[in-house]
């Protein structure tokens, strides 16, 4: 697998994914009718962000991050990152690899903490990962998501240090 920076060209293996995703409406805080000029703005990031994609070896597609700072002015020293996995590849590491990279990236960048802001308490796949990598929860907002099937749960908000 190799993580190497997204361009527009990618947006066509990116988009299908990443809308099937967000329709879902489980893991993220996007609108769930989300176009897909919208999803790109959102999420192909211009530097000094930065937008992945983790390939094979054929140049599919398997996945996608992005990073950038959680806040700005005084808060910029804090990164952000999000990741996407196609579901055909998912349980193969991907997802781990492009959170790796984005903490190699954020450290590298001058960054002292990477901050999650909206983690859904049931997206258990995410939570195990994120802790197995040293985040830990530092609260969570009690119903502040509203998942398709489990009603309303919590978003927990994640950090580490770098």
């Amino acid at each position: 697998m190799l993580i190497r920076e997204a361009t527009p060209r990618d947006w066509p293996a990116i988009w299908p994914f990443f809308h099937e995703i967000v329709a879902a409406g489980d893991t993220y805080t996007y609108p769930l009718d989300l176009g897909e000029e919208q999803g790109r703005d959102l999420w192909l990031l211009p530097p000094p962000n930065r937008t992945v994609v983790a390939v094979d070896d054929a140049g599919t597609v398997l996945g996608t991050a992005k990073m950038n700072n959680n806040q700005m002015g005084n808060g910029a020293h804090v990164a952000s990152a999000s990741y996407m996995v196609a579901p055909a590849h998912s349980g193969q590491g991907v997802g781990r690899a492009l959170c790796q990279y984005s903490l190699d990236w954020a450290r590298a960048a001058g960054f002292r903490r990477i901050q999650f802001n909206a983690v859904v308490e049931t997206n258990v796949h995410a939570v195990r990962l994120y802790e197995s990598l040293g985040f830990e929860v530092l609260g969570t907002l009690p119903e502040g998501f509203h998942h398709p099937t489990e009603g309303y749960v919590g978003l927990h908000i994640m950090h580490r240090a770098l």
